[in-house]
């Protein structure tokens, strides 16, 4: 945004600035573990601009999407670990950087100062001068690409850590899974924005839906892979009467087809085994109709309040909500015909959505995880019915995850087997094929670079 652009619209003085919002965002994210979609979400409000709204949500994505290469610069430039600084000339130095590397819009001069301010404010006035030196010097190479200052010893592994900013481990497993190709264009795709996608909640509602959206000034197209989806372009969704009356949902299309796969029918008896927050839960409960029946459980019973309001304001009236442990016996009746296990995993389909998700995630946790989907599965196939279904998924393309979760649960069980998943292509968006969502194994799978969605997966067991 240019300085007449800025004199257009003059700011509250009691209203955060883009920067500022994004630096209170970020240090929430490095300090106390929040979520930075979440607090965007809960915070653009207080800025009233629209363009700084836009200005606050690039700083606060961009700067955790390009986190390990602004770190990378930072300890050029300072001569210091990241480590060894403290978080709020930290942060201050990652935005500084990211505008100056990435938002050419924005003037170096400004970059740099509105940085320095920042750290004077976070109440480290004795590190402005730091801040504005590292700055300076960031400045004057900003337009040489990463590559002229990467060692000659570094290993091609390292290199696109830093280039696409990735942890190393997981470029190094996702080489062996996808090849080079595939994954430098997962990587590209992760440092991009996602689709915003959105979900009609109430089909009775869909004409008037559109009507509030063009109404609120939003730009939007049909879905690229769900026929009923559509993608906001440009607007603020939340604005929306359509919104705020709980006829449309924010929700990636992959994650919209999860509940579609299940093949759940008018009068069929559900459990959605991990719900929240409740978009997947309110597809099975419209397919399982007024004679069906949809128990949804968390082990949260805060999750589930939260879930509970948003039934209440789409009129959803045929879910029942528990709070259980999921990996333990259920105090549920036996006899579902449809469960769905979405489980909760690590997220790494989802790294352009949450790109913080990268930097706290751990090899170990892997197999922390794997434990705990297996043991959800094992318990909910105790509650299937004979000739039922179950429905496995996740939003991670780790086959520790994925497939092995599936070999593990079928090992010793004779009275359950895998059946390949079907895609109904009547749900498809026009230019979406059936064919491409399904593997060999009879799975159904989403990859970012290709599908422009999250990365899903999804598997189809069924009770003899």
């Amino acid at each position: 945004m240019t300085a007449s652009a800025r004199k257009q619209a003059p700011r509250d003085a009691r209203t955060p600035s883009a920067r500022a919002l994004a630096y209170s965002i970020l240090f929430a994210v490095e300090s106390r573990a929040a979520y930075a979609s979440e607090l965007l979400h809960t915070r653009l409000e207080t800025i009233g601009d629209p363009r700084e709204a836009a200005l606050a949500t690039e700083l606060v994505m961009g700067a955790l999407r390009r986190q390990r290469l602004l770190d990378f610069f930072v300890e050029r430039y300072s001569g210091r670990k990241v480590s060894k600084l403290d978080i709020e000339v930290l942060i201050a130095l990652r935005l500084g950087i990211y505008q100056l590397r990435y938002l050419k819009r924005i003037p170096a001069r400004a970059a740099v100062n509105e940085s320095v301010q920042l750290v004077r404010s976070s109440r480290k006035k004795s590190a402005s001068s730091f801040v504005n030196a590292v700055l300076r010097r960031a400045a004057s190479e900003s337009d040489r690409p990463v590559e002229e200052f990467l060692s000659t010893e570094i290993t091609p592994e390292d290199a696109l850590g830093i280039i696409h900013s990735h942890p190393t481990w997981l470029v190094e497993r996702w080489l062996r899974k996808f090849g080079k190709p595939g994954t430098v264009a997962l990587l590209e795709s992760n440092n991009r924005p996602p689709a915003n996608a959105c979900v009609f909640l109430n089909a009775e509602h869909r004409e008037k839906t559109l009507q509030s959206l063009t109404k609120a000034g939003l730009g939007f197209e049909p879905g690229r892979l769900v026929r009923d989806a559509i993608i906001v372009q440009s607007g603020n969704i939340a604005k929306s009467e359509a919104f705020r009356n709980g006829w449309v949902g924010i929700q990636d299309e992959a994650s919209q087809m999860i509940p579609l796969l299940l093949g759940v029918r008018a009068g069929d008896f559900v459990l959605d085994l991990c719900a929240p927050p409740g978009g997947k839960t309110m597809r099975l409960a419209n397919l399982a109709g007024e004679h069906g029946r949809v128990v949804a459980s968390d082990l949260h019973e805060s999750r589930l309040q939260a879930m509970s309001e948003r039934l209440n304001k789409s009129n959803v009236a045929n879910v029942s909500l528990v709070a259980l442990d999921g990996t333990a016996s259920l105090p549920l009746t036996k006899g579902f015909n449809r469960i769905l296990v979405d489980a909760p995993c690590s997220g790494t389909g989802t790294l352009s959505r949450n790109p913080e998700i990268r930097w706290r995630l751990k090899p170990e946790d892997l197999a922390d995880l794997h434990r705990c989907q297996v043991a959800l599965v094992l318990s909910a196939l105790e509650y299937l019915s004979p000739g039922g279904t179950l429905l496995y998924s996740t939003c991670s393309l780790e086959s520790e995850e994925n497939e092995s979760v599936i070999q593990e649960a079928l090992r010793d069980r004779r009275d359950i087997c895998q059946e390949p998943v079907e895609v109904p292509q009547e749900a498809l968006a026009a230019t979406t094929s059936a064919s491409e969502l399904i593997g060999d194994d009879g799975t159904f799978g989403t990859f970012p670079p290709l599908s422009h969605t999250d990365g899903f997966f999804a598997a189809l067991l069924k009770r003899r």
